[in-house]
């Protein structure tokens, strides 16, 4: 017995050596340092002094561009006449001005249209009625943003969707939306009372390209996220508000407490493109929704209407191209030097012309608030809410000669009362 449990235990000791012999035998796990091959090594070092040196170069290279155009910008010069002969009125006062605000800076945006067309239906409140009520001028701009997207879905892409616009928008707009005081819609959020529309019209454009690039034409959608793209930029326009001591909405406030019927009043250009005395398209891009509610008259007439009215009391907002070598703000004048065309040349054909070849193009609206004969010239008192207007001395005015205005302006708004007689005769 003792026997065999001796052997029982010299076989146990031998399978336990057994199994530590077997456990030395398996593999075990642990971490090296990752060995990087040193051919591969050298290759990606020279590879990557290649690129440092071809970084260095294209640095150089953009560095010198850079350096280029900054001095091109610095070097950059326009062509401008002198004031040779050139002898506008002695003061704003000297042209007997029909009422109006004092002139306000659009700053950062392309929305002349609506300052100067605004600043028009103030002085035509206050010719009416005798009130004198500061509007919103981007008020305007807000409902014509939502009109001109809506457009732009409803015609799938193809409709333009921009900061400028047309004077007679106010006329749509004000119909649908009414109008408020300024002061109930500024235009501005957290107090920046210096407008800068940059970021609003990038953020809708880049808006309207996902939409189109995506084949997102739901209309209630695509309005819904630019009016909140307007609401942050401009603030969201009050449906109801307090005025006198009596609340409102927009529509009520251009009814009651404002004298204008927005139908009484008349667009007038001058082409030759179109028959005389006939109600046409005015053909600028601006002009996104094809208004044909221009009437088309000679020259001579054209510029008759506006002696006509600002003589009698009526201003007029007006607008064309202020790209010119005879437009200079820091003299707060606006003439055609000698060098370009004589004032005795300008013509029906001499105006058309330049509207053909596009040297005078839809540039800017302002308003026409005074007239004065002066030195055997017309000279017109604009007021001008761009920043060029604001560079002499005259702070948002500029005057007008009048070749400038018969050769370079293209249209006008002014109240029917003024084309009475030639509207009897069309009708």
């Amino acid at each position: 017995m003792k026997k065999i449990i001796m052997l029982l235990v010299c076989f146990s000791l031998l399978n336990f050596g057994g199994l530590s012999a077997a456990n030395d035998s398996k593999n075990k796990a642990k971490y090296e340092k990752k060995y990087r091959d040193p051919l591969l090594e050298s290759m990606r070092v020279d590879r990557e002094k290649e690129q440092a040196a071809l970084d260095e170069e294209t640095a150089k290279i953009k560095k010198r561009q850079s350096e280029e155009k900054a001095k091109d910008k610095a070097q950059a010069r326009n062509l401008l006449s002198d004031m040779t002969g050139v002898y506008p009125p002695p003061s704003p006062a000297a042209c007997k001005p029909v009422f109006h605000f004092p002139p306000v800076a659009q700053y950062n945006t392309n929305t002349c249209w609506s300052f100067a067309n605004t600043s028009f239906y103030e002085a035509e409140i206050q010719r009416l009625s005798g009130k004198k009520i500061k509007l919103s001028e981007i008020w305007t701009v807000y409902f014509e943003y939502l009109e001109k997207v809506r457009r732009f879905v409803q015609e799938r892409g193809a409709s333009l969707v921009a900061e400028g616009g047309e004077g007679n928008a106010l006329n749509r707009i004000w119909k649908t939306y009414g109008i408020v005081p300024a002061a109930a819609y500024p235009g501005y959020v957290d107090n920046k009372e210096k407008l800068d529309q940059a970021l609003l019209i990038d953020e809708i454009s880049a808006f309207l390209d996902y939409a189109k690039s995506n084949d997102f034409w739901n209309e209630k959608d695509v309005l819904d996220h630019v009016t909140v793209i307007l609401n942050k930029h401009l603030g969201t326009p009050p449906n109801r508000f307090v005025y006198n001591g009596r609340e409102m909405t927009p529509q009520e406030f251009l009814k009651n407490e404002t004298p204008l019927n927005m139908d009484d009043y008349v667009d007038v250009m001058s082409t030759s493109y179109y028959p005389f005395y006939t109600f046409q398209e005015f053909a600028v891009p601006d002009n996104w929704w094809h208004s044909k509610d221009y009437l088309n008259l000679p020259l001579d007439e054209w510029y008759g209407l506006i002696l006509k009215a600002i003589k009698m009391g009526y201003s007029l907002s007006i607008g064309g191209d202020v790209s010119e070598p005879g437009k200079l703000g820091f003299q707060d004048v606006c003439f055609i030097p000698s060098f370009d065309i004589p004032a005795s040349f300008i013509n029906q054909d001499a105006r058309e012309y330049r509207i053909a070849n596009e040297t005078t193009t839809d540039d800017h609206g302002i308003h026409l608030v005074g007239y004065r004969r002066f030195k055997g010239h017309d000279w017109f008192l604009i007021k001008d809410s761009s920043r060029s207007a604001r560079w002499g001395k005259l702070e948002g005015y500029y005057f007008f000669r009048g070749d400038f205005v018969k050769l370079k302006m293209l249209t006008f708004t002014v109240h029917k009362d003024i084309v009475k007689n030639i509207l009897a005769k069309i009708k």
